[in-house]
């Protein structure tokens, strides 16, 4: 057996980078600050892509795909999201390589220069406006609902796995609408859509709230996001939806003929997620014996493991686990009987643990001779004995029983870890001392913000959708402020 996982109270981020490894999620790959990521992470991506994608072909959504490499003419466009992406842009500027004649090896051929470099997308906005100057003509070409599937690349210098990469998935709506109250209306839309999954799916608990003008998506107006809380007490964004208000459509001249008859120019939204979902669903739930992962993602939901001696046991064993397992998959419960010998059912439990299987079963001759069948749940450890013949039902509820508490759980660490404070010093003591969210008033200002961001690390996370009007003080300025915001230190 291998070592024990660092204890997640001692190092955290030494605990997720083991845990993301040892659990065959991702790991480190020969191009610097890019990942592999593994058939048992990819299919929990799968199972994210999936739920998502339903949720978006529900609500009137179609995927498209779009080049991976955008001129570097059209980023500058926009001014502000130039400004933003400038720094983490890959460029390509040559299209051929050759032997070196005095016997370097391959070098680039001077000869090849594009006559326009190329960026390799950080995001699509100015490929996919370009395209839609020559989609949208009138206001019956309205509303344009895509998305699409892609991988994208910023050039970071500190990388994680999941968390922060060179080269990321995700997926990226981008929509265009005849009237901005149409556009407002899919940003808050696609933002509940996120929250949902995060929620329904995830079982991550989050915050619903709008950027501060100094953390808006490069090229936006607004930029809504959810923000959750890890069990290290710092947040993660998890989701953003963009009103992009007409600067897109002006930058790329996408205009539409109106029900008046009159030339106007189209309003658009962008919203995603990557996979830094996945770093989320580690770090919120997962404990030192691996990974803790909800029902409804998890690639295997159900392990059967048999206690045997010889073939005949197993024989026996198998011939009553079958019907089982067959009833489990029509249920639509993926469910795996690991009959193999290569390990003892210790090494098969403690792997399983490791890999946050929620349910495991175990049975042996004894059981069979009483009919009962061992349950241990992954979420608290419990073991408890079940009949055979009502196993099936029994995993059923339970499931939805494990969905629940692991999401209750989560909800109820970020209540004990959020609070609510009124003054500097107690600001900057809690953020030492008991890290997680804060609820604090803001003046609204820019240089307040920074200023909080230059002396804590801690951000503003967003301004609560469900924020009341509260008369208060700004906590470091003293200036008067009429709402409280969410502030922590993040990923």
């Amino acid at each position: 057996m291998s070592k024990a996982l660092p204890k997640k109270s001692e190092n955290y981020s030494e605990w997720y980078n083991e845990l993301v490894k040892r659990a065959d999620l991702a790991e480190n790959s020969a191009v610097r600050g890019c990942m592999v990521i593994k058939p048992y992470g990819y299919s929990i991506w799968e199972k994210m892509q999936r739920a998502l994608d339903d949720m978006f072909k529900e609500t009137g959504h179609q995927n498209a795909y779009f080049p991976l490499f955008i001129p570097k003419s059209y980023l500058s466009k926009e001014a502000s999201h130039v400004e933003g992406f400038a720094k983490e842009c890959a460029v390509v500027t040559h299209y051929r390589l050759k032997n070196d004649p005095n016997g370097g090896g391959v070098i680039v051929d001077p000869e090849a220069k594009l006559e326009e470099e190329l960026i390799v997308r950080p995001t699509s906005e100015t490929v996919i406006w370009s395209t839609y100057k020559n989609w949208i003509q009138s206001y019956r070409d309205l509303p344009l609902l895509i998305n699409q599937w892609a991988n994208v690349v910023r050039w970071e210098m500190r990388t994680r796995l999941f968390l922060r990469t060179a080269e990321f998935l995700w997926q990226e709506g981008h929509t265009a609408h005849a009237t901005k109250e149409e556009a407002v209306a899919e940003t808050e839309q696609m933002l509940e859509i996120y929250a949902t999954f995060a929620e329904e799916f995830m079982a991550v608990p989050v915050i619903r709230g709008r950027k501060t003008p100094n953390e808006r998506f490069a090229g936006a107006e607004d930029t809504y996001c959810i923000e959750a809380m890890m069990q290290d007490g710092k947040a993660l964004q998890a989701g953003t939806s963009h009103f992009l208000g007409q600067n897109f459509a002006k930058a790329f001249d996408v205009k539409f003929l109106n029900k008046e008859n009159k030339q106007d120019f189209v309003w658009g939204t962008s919203w995603g997620v990557s996979t830094r979902l996945m770093g989320a669903l580690v770090m919120a739930h997962s404990d030192d014996e691996g990974l803790v992962l909800p029902p409804k993602l998890a690639p295997i939901q159900v392990v059967i493991v048999p206690i045997f001696k010889g073939d005949e046991q197993l024989a026996q064993i198998s011939e009553k686990v079958n019907p089982i397992v067959k009833e489990l998959k029509k249920r639509g419960i993926s469910v795996k009987f690991d009959n193999s010998d290569k390990q003892s059912p210790g090494f098969k439990f403690a792997e399983y643990e490791l890999k946050g299987v929620p349910v495991r079963l175990a049975i042996g001759a004894r059981d069979l001779a009483n009919g009962t069948i061992e349950v241990a749940r992954r979420d608290t450890k419990q073991k408890a004995t079940y009949q055979i013949d009502s196993i099936v039902e029994s995993i059923v509820n339970l499931l939805d029983e494990i969905q629940e508490n692991i999401y209750n759980k989560a909800l109820q660490f970020r209540t004990d870890n959020t609070a609510k404070i009124d003054n500097w010093d107690d600001f900057v003591k809690i953020l030492d001392e008991k890290p997680g969210f804060i609820s604090a008033h803001w003046d609204g200002t820019s240089e307040t913000e920074e200023k909080i961001k230059e002396l804590t690390k801690a951000t503003i996370r967003c301004i609560p959708l469900d924020a009341v009007d509260e008369e208060g003080v700004c906590i470091y300025s003293g200036k008067p402020s009429s709402r409280r915001v969410i502030f922590a230190r993040a990923y």
